[in-house]
């Protein structure tokens, strides 16, 4: 379970890198793709924040996120700049894609053909 002060770190660097992404993203990854903060994690000491992603609009997401890899010392960088007077010290930043929205559009898609079926004519019980 987490801590209060995790939930506050965890808040304001999903609210600060949020920020930093629409400014620097472009730079990074392009128009094309889509990037948004699902969520973060924070370690109990504070000193490890996970980012998890969520990235539409490209068949490759894993490009994507290397991409936000190799710039991290700049994603950093900035964050550091917009949370120096809240921090004492900048997490270290991990990033991860977060899968939960395609699960549930694969779920949603199987619930409807199994409900196609269900509707088809010859499968009644009655026949």
């Amino acid at each position: 379970m987490e801590s209060k002060r995790q939930q506050q770190v965890a808040e304001l660097i999903l609210r600060n890198f949020s920020y930093v992404l629409q400014q620097e993203g472009l730079y990074i990854y392009g128009r094309e793709p889509l990037v948004t903060v699902t969520s973060v994690k924070v370690a109990s000491d504070l000193q490890l924040a996970r980012i998890y992603l969520s990235i539409y609009n490209t068949e490759n997401k894993e490009a994507i996120l290397g991409q936000i890899r190799e710039h991290d010392h700049k994603l950093k960088q900035e964050m550091y700049h917009r949370l120096k007077k809240q921090l004492r010290r900048m997490p270290a930043l991990e990033y991860f894609i977060d899968e939960t929205l395609d699960e549930m559009y694969r779920v949603e898609a199987l619930f409807q053909r199994l409900e196609g079926q269900k509707q088809a004519p010859g499968t009644g019980a009655g026949e």
